[in-house]
């Protein structure tokens, strides 16, 4: 997808800057070619071997050696490229590109270039949240800066929040996207549902699963960058919506289906969501009182089945419909049946017991279910584990004519 496309790649100074390593392999995978600038401050964490060995290319960091000038001023060093990648983009880094300052290779290849940029922030959580970095940050988009992450977990530094820079697989992602590079799902379109249902009680209790959103979006934003036109029908969530997805959001269960259901014709729908499997049969329309020593009957009943619904559509079922089995024991056993209970063509199976830490997390695990057996993924970050599952697809959907036919 990326064939003889140029990435000019700004190694900043922090230590997520060994990320650089895999994405620079990931790129030279794809076709790219991949030329380096390493800062002084980015020095200190990998080596210019380490990037000219993977790169295949000289790597440049001195903004007045006669050398370099004389080969690749920086000017052309700037403009040569297709895109410029910034990563790590540290509070640093970014505040001189906020301010137009040219004081070194990098800042100043940045200013003297046409060319569109990408930049994957990583810092300390309060360097991020500091009004300084978020007034840079706001300024830089004005400016038509691309941005990819930063992702929330724990750091170098013992603290945990956004600040962790977006891993390899996203970053490459977002580098396609940029490219306009097609994609092998162009054409296609896709239904993901992500997040949790809250089903009322009142109008101020509900009842809901512990889902934060976060591999639903990311697979709506892998399937995206692949070219897929994707529709993002989730529940209440904190997280951002996926670049070039469009968003439905809902609340409950009943709306989570008619969404759906509106955005078809489709040739994807992956059900990711964490669906209430009950809501209450009468939710008052006023707050239930509490009376001490007396406790409300909940009359339930079962919510609609989104995932059986859409895979046994009589007409215009989706070519392929993923489902999720989020289980706590005997994982494979309960994901196979239901495979077959719900009729969809493949099921993601996780364990989401207390231990795991997938719901609110980062990472994930995954098994995925077929007609033909199962496929045990590696543990990976949940963008991973969506970039993985997007390409699966396309390969699967690869033959398969559009708006019709399993895979």
């Amino acid at each position: 997808m990326l064939e003889g496309k140029r990435i000019l790649l700004i190694v900043g100074g922090g230590i997520a800057a060994y990320k650089c390593l895999e994405l620079i392999r990931r790129l030279r995978e794809r076709g790219a070619a991949v030329r380096c600038i390493l800062t002084e401050a980015g020095g200190q964490f990998v080596t210019p071997l380490s990037l000219s060995a993977l790169s295949g290319d000289k790597v440049y960091g001195e903004l007045f050696s006669l050398t370099d000038e004389a080969e690749m001023g920086h000017i052309q060093l700037s403009r040569d490229a297709d895109l410029l990648v910034v990563a790590p983009a540290t509070a640093d880094l970014l505040a001189r590109m906020a301010a137009g300052l040219a004081n070194d290779l990098a800042t100043t290849a940045l200013l003297a270039t046409d060319k569109a940029v990408l930049a994957a922030p990583a810092m300390n959580v309060r360097m991020w949240w500091h009004p300084a970095t978020q007034r840079n940050m706001t300024r830089l988009r004005e400016d038509g800066v691309a941005f990819v992450g930063p992702n929330e977990g724990d750091m170098a530094c013992g603290e945990y929040g956004p600040g962790r820079m977006a891993e390899p697989a996203e970053i490459l992602a977002a580098i396609e996207s940029l490219l306009g590079a097609g994609g092998p799902l162009a054409g296609r379109r896709a239904i993901v549902t992500s997040g949790p249902t809250h089903e009322p009680i009142d109008p101020v209790r509900y009842i809901a699963n512990r889902s934060s959103g976060k591999q639903g979006h990311a697979i709506a934003g892998a399937l995206a960058r692949l070219g897929a036109e994707t529709v993002l029908v989730s529940g209440p969530t904190h997280e951002p919506t996926p670049r070039g997805v469009r968003l439905v959001p809902v609340e409950t269960a009943a709306e989570m289906l008619a969404a759906c259901e509106a955005a078809l014709p489709a040739d994807i729908a992956i059900c990711a969501a964490a669906v209430a499997d009950w809501r209450v049969a009468n939710a008052g329309a006023g707050k239930m009182k509490k009376v001490e020593g007396v406790l409300p009957t909940l009359s339930l009943v079962e919510n609609p089945d989104i995932l059986a619904r859409l895979s046994r559509r009589p007409e215009g079922r989706p070519a392929l419909v993923v489902g999720f089995a989020a289980e706590t024991d005997d994982l494979i056993g309960n994901a196979r049946a239901k495979l077959t209970r719900k009729g969809c063509d493949w099921i993601m199976a996780n364990d989401v017991g207390p231990a795991s830490g997938t719901f609110g997390g980062e990472r994930n695990q995954v098994h995925l279910l077929t007609r033909d057996g199962v496929e045990d993924w590696p543990a990976g970050s949940k963008a991973e584990i969506a970039e993985r599952l997007a390409r699966r697809i396309a390969a699967a959907l690869g033959a398969t004519p559009q708006g019709g036919g399993r895979p």
